[in-house]
């Protein structure tokens, strides 16, 4: 009912910045999804969030704060959305597995849907 696509990620060297792409598209209607976030997940390492959006409330990680700016964008159709996550002065510790998460609300209250993942690599 809801499909979550990442794109945008890649290797970057340290310093560098990348923006990620998170396509929200739906049966039903987007007023259905509520909270929209990116999290993480490095290898040997639990998922854990980077940052998160509820209308125009944002909410970040610790490490993400200052760096990383996330938004939202909804087509004049109103059955797709795009969440970004724009990430500058990139760490070697950023190197992850980016993946995009929606909350679902009203009917699909409860429910969270997730997206396959966007690699980011962090390397000089």
């Amino acid at each position: 009912q809801v499909q979550l696509v990442e794109s945008g990620g890649g290797l970057v060297q340290p310093g560098g910045s990348l923006r990620l792409s998170c396509a929200v598209s739906t049966s039903g209607r987007l007023s259905n999804i509520g909270e929209m976030g990116w999290y993480r997940q490095a290898p040997g390492k639990e998922r854990e969030l980077v940052a998160r959006l509820l209308d125009t409330i944002t909410r970040y990680s610790d490490s993400a704060l200052g760096r990383f700016t996330i938004s939202r964008d909804i087509a004049e159709d109103g059955a797709k959305s795009t969440v970004i996550l724009e990430m500058r002065n990139l760490k070697p510790e950023d190197t992850a597995l980016y993946i995009c998460n929606a909350k679902g609300v009203n009917y699909l209250r409860g429910r969270d849907f997730w997206g396959q993942g966007t690699q980011v690599t962090v390397s000089s």
